[in-house]
């Protein structure tokens, strides 16, 4: 008799699983509203719809963000300052802007028609710099070489710039975590295919960067301005709509209201509870019944907050409504949690976010006077050179994912291979290395500068490709820490704010922009005051190789505070059911 109910109940779990692997069970729906097929719907089906059009949104965004600086000191005619100041806070704004679309996405558009919404507005601006070059009215000026440009032009190109930066604030956060939401974390195979999303993501993300400083710059350079912008409006149209073709295929998760809402919930009843004493048990704290939402396991640190689900005998009485405000879940009160922890995680993420400012600015100013030649012929732009930071990444990812990965999984069991944070540790300390080789370059420049000064060359003798090794290991640098911070920020947010954690990540970047605006104002200050400053009129009256010192020194310092930091941090813990 007892064999026959053991064996009678290994064949309703047989039948669970089977139905657990059919279907897919992490609260996302298909197309038409219903539980997604594990089989027609997500995983990489879906994914390569998804890259496809980040392929074309980066080609954009790096075909215009690394040549800015060349266009508003050549066409503009703004002074190296002013022109690296107004560099650094449209790509502030433009990754700062993410966490409103992020917000937005995930309380109440959703992902899906927040990208399509942001693709409309990011159209916009490309089409308002696609007229502000072939309308006669709107041009810089009304001969080929422009010396004062019209006030008109100056406006429609910074309203078509920062529309740009509005569409990226609700593409970026969205469009990645949509791509990441096609895997179901309680899948073994599928989990594993979310970690290698994200490397190739940003593999996608490399190529898009490479044809923008190659191709579209070398047009931009050498043809015209407002037919470099045309074919990025182009190719943003066409991905657009195969993004749209790839409807059916998506696993959509529904917005649930402001994911801020229940964090304020968590604060407001321990404060009213900060009286009570704890219970002998976790067990005796107050978690909601289990439901599709993926539940947390209690942790002992942030104590404090646990006193918001400590039940008193008014919170459950019977037939009244348990109210938020006064008994939150341990689910909740850990998400909260969560948020807490990542705050100093983000803070000492901030400095790796200056030096990344660099390649779009003081770098990029640097090729502009350097040897370009490759051959007798050929000139590259000032912008290509961005383009080993790419390759730098990109060989990065690769290796990762092919070698690295692997190897570590053979060997330690672990199916991350290396802890996140550890990730993005490894590529703070390459960024140093890569800070202390600009440096040393940027000196040799100022050497060569001052033996050609009385020459009459337009540029230095000395090749672009010196240059060289700081992109390749920036861009290294950027394969551990940039891939780490977005996996970090998506996978380590509650569920319900995924498109807002990829805005966290962007705004290491966009704040960092802004962080490093303010240091060269400071710094220009203070060196000013003092004797010479760092920064002249152009770059040979200025002392960059010291500002790259002391953006080594500064990395160094953040990098052992970052280091304490991650060594007491701890990750989310699921109560999973693992298909």
């Amino acid at each position: 008799m007892m064999a026959l109910e053991l064996e009678e109940k290994n064949r309703v779990e047989i039948r669970v699983d089977a139905k657990e692997m059919k279907w897919v069970c992490d609260s996302s729906l298909d197309h038409k509203g219903r539980v997604p097929l594990r089989s027609s719907t997500g995983t990489w089906k879906a994914a390569f719809f998804i890259i496809a059009i980040e392929f074309s949104e980066r080609l954009s965004y790096f075909a215009i963000a690394t040549n800015l600086i060349t266009y508003l000191t050549e066409v503009m005619h703004e002074d190296l300052t002013t022109a690296a100041k107004n560099v650094n806070r449209w790509a502030g704004v433009t990754t700062i802007m993410p966490l409103l679309g992020g917000f937005l996405a995930d309380a109440y558009v959703g992902r899906f028609f927040m990208i399509l919404l942001s693709s409309s507005i990011y159209l916009m601006g490309l089409g308002i710099l696609t007229m502000s070059q072939f309308v006669p009215s709107l041009k810089p000026c009304g001969v080929r070489r422009c010396i004062h440009p019209r006030r008109v032009h100056e406006l429609i190109f910074f309203i078509g710039i920062y529309l740009i930066s509005l569409g990226t604030g609700g593409h970026k956060p969205s469009l990645e975590s949509f791509g990441a939401d096609q895997f179901d974390d309680d899948n073994l195979e599928e989990r594993k295919g979310k970690m290698s999303f994200f490397n190739w993501w940003n593999a996608a993300l490399c190529g898009g960067l490479v044809l923008g400083v190659t191709v579209v710059a070398y047009v931009q350079d050498n043809f015209n301005w407002g037919f470099a912008n045309l074919i990025l409006t182009v190719t943003m149209v066409i991905t657009t709509i195969i993004f749209t073709l790839g409807k059916p295929f998506y696993r959509y998760h529904v917005p649930q209201g402001s994911p801020l809402t229940p964090i304020l919930q968590v604060l407001v009843a321990a404060m009213m509870k900060r009286k009570l004493t704890y219970p002998s048990s976790p067990d005796l704290l107050h978690e909601a019944p289990s439901t599709r939402r993926r539940l947390l396991c209690h942790t002992n640190k942030l104590r404090f907050l646990d006193k918001a689900c400590i039940i008193e005998d008014n919170d459950m009485s019977e037939g009244k409504k348990r109210s938020p405000w006064k008994l939150s879940t341990v689910t909740d009160v850990e998400e909260a949690k969560l948020i807490v922890n990542m705050v100093p995680i983000w803070l000492t993420s901030l400095q790796f976010g200056v030096c990344i400012a660099q390649s779009a600015t003081f770098f990029l100013k640097q090729s502009s006077t350097m040897n370009r030649m490759m051959g007798k012929n050929f000139e590259i732009p000032p912008a290509s050179i961005h383009a080993l930071s790419a390759i730098g990444m990109l060989l990065c990812v690769i290796c990762y994912e092919k070698i690295i990965t692997p190897t570590l999984r053979r060997i330690t069991g672990n199916e991350r291979a290396i802890p996140i944070l550890q990730r993005v540790g490894i590529g703070m300390i390459i960024s140093i290395l890569g800070m202390v080789i600009a440096a040393v370059v940027e000196k040799q420049r100022l050497i060569v500068a001052g033996k050609e000064k009385g020459g009459k060359a337009r540029f230095l003798s000395m090749s672009v490709f010196w240059l060289a090794p700081q992109y390749l290991i920036l861009g290294i640098g950027d394969g551990f820490t940039l891939v780490g911070l977005q996996e970090y920020f998506y996978d380590q947010v509650p569920d319900s704010m995924r498109s807002l954690g990829i805005a966290l990540y962007l705004s290491v970047i966009g704040v960092g922009s802004f962080l490093s605006s303010f240091m060269i104002s400071v710094v220009d200050h203070v060196t000013g005051n003092i004797g010479t400053s760092w920064f002249g009129k152009d770059l040979n009256s200025s002392r960059l190789d010291k500002f790259y010192w002391l953006l080594a020194a500064l990395n160094g310092f953040n990098f052992g505070i970052y280091v304490l930091l991650a060594n007491r941090h701890s990750y989310k813990n699921l109560q999973r059911n693992v298909s």
